[in-house]
């Protein structure tokens, strides 16, 4: 007797008029693929480095113990700075870190990654750190971490960290994705191009409010 899940998948591909087709992230064909950064190829992901050539120094990153320095993005607006932690032999395996250092009142405003969900391991500090969830509930899970404590945001979710400690705070972030994608709503909002009536809109106030709201946001 045929099973009712084979049955199912039957009646599916029928109404389709396809075969089924089942989509995954693929189980690595190798044992690494060390990014080769110096390749002219475009793949998803980087190309791999001929692994007779392959060290432990293409498996390792020194300091990520230390406040962020040199190489690291910097933001006067939010005060804070973040530096990736690259490691070459995690090219294509869907991961990705990074330490993100705040200020004293600093904060990672809210924002998201379309393609990773997030774990985040306070290194230092104390922030304030959490989620939103989807529209219509817009409901804030979040709390406050300290030294030791880990957090974890959902995929895509609207997240936000807050130096809400008298000392500089820092966290090491892990993603689960090589390229998770970074959107900062309110720059999304104030900083982009976007039609002055459209943001009065959502900000549900009148042209010139909003107009001095993504001035003022523009001088910083």
């Amino acid at each position: 007797m045929v099973s009712k899940s084979l049955l199912f998948l039957t009646l599916l591909a029928l109404a389709a008029g396809h075969g089924v087709v089942v989509a995954f992230d693929p189980n690595p064909l190798q044992d690494f693929c060390v990014a080769d950064t110096t390749s002219k190829v475009r793949v998803n992901g980087q190309p791999c480095k001929d692994p007779t050539t392959v060290t432990s120094d293409d498996f390792f990153f020194p300091g990520a113990d230390a406040p962020t320095g040199a190489g690291a993005t910097a933001s006067r607006r939010y005060n804070f700075t973040a530096k990736s932690v690259t490691i070459p032999g995690l090219n294509t395996l869907g991961a990705s870190h990074a330490r993100v250092d705040v200020s004293p009142g600093g904060a990672f405003p809210p924002h998201y990654h379309p393609r990773a969900s997030e774990t985040a391991l306070v290194l230092a500090g104390e922030v304030y750190f959490g989620f939103v969830t989807s529209y219509p509930e817009n409901r804030v899970v979040a709390r406050v971490l300290r030294r030791g404590d880990v957090f974890a945001v959902p995929q895509g979710l609207v997240h936000f960290l807050y130096n809400n400690g008298s000392e500089p705070a820092a966290i090491y972030a892990s993603l689960s994705s090589q390229n998770p994608g970074l959107v900062l709503v309110a720059d999304v909002l104030l900083a982009a191009p976007l039609p002055g009536e459209l943001v009065a809109k959502t900000l549900l106030t009148d042209l010139g409010t909003a107009e001095k709201i993504r001035e003022n946001f523009r001088r910083h």
